[in-house]
């Protein structure tokens, strides 16, 4: 599974973005996107996570500012940020949870992560 993220920018104090992560290749294995964050100099962060049967959950960070959505196929994880701050300037990560069977019928569980997107919120 290759993953990008996308959408990042520089935003004013209060505005919105709305960040993506395309995925492909074996998308039928994942069952979860996350989405992290990295300031500079600090720990990444988990942001939220959706699941295969569409339930999601926050960081008391982000609850009630941001919406993580999906696609039925996987292709595409979208993070919706609300009124946004200073403190959420970072970089963005999405990071797929795949299950898949080899060869021999042996489940593999295995994670992914994309490239980040720089987000900026100027005060």
């Amino acid at each position: 599974v290759q993953l990008q993220a996308s959408g990042g920018g520089l935003v004013q104090t209060g505005g919105s973005l709305r960040l993506s992560c395309a995925a492909s290749g074996r998308l039928s294995s994942i069952n979860a996107v996350d989405w992290y964050r990295q300031a500079p100099e600090k720990e990444r962060e988990l942001v939220g996570t959706i699941t295969s049967g569409g339930s999601t959950n926050y960081a008391d960070s982000v609850k009630g500012r941001s919406t993580i959505s999906r696609d039925n196929a996987w292709s595409t994880v979208t993070l919706q940020m609300n009124s946004l701050k200073p403190e959420d300037t970072a970089t963005y990560y999405c990071r797929a949870h795949t299950l898949f069977y080899n060869d021999n019928g042996e489940p593999v569980v295995a994670g992914y992560w994309g490239k980040g997107t720089q987000v900026t919120v100027s005060s």
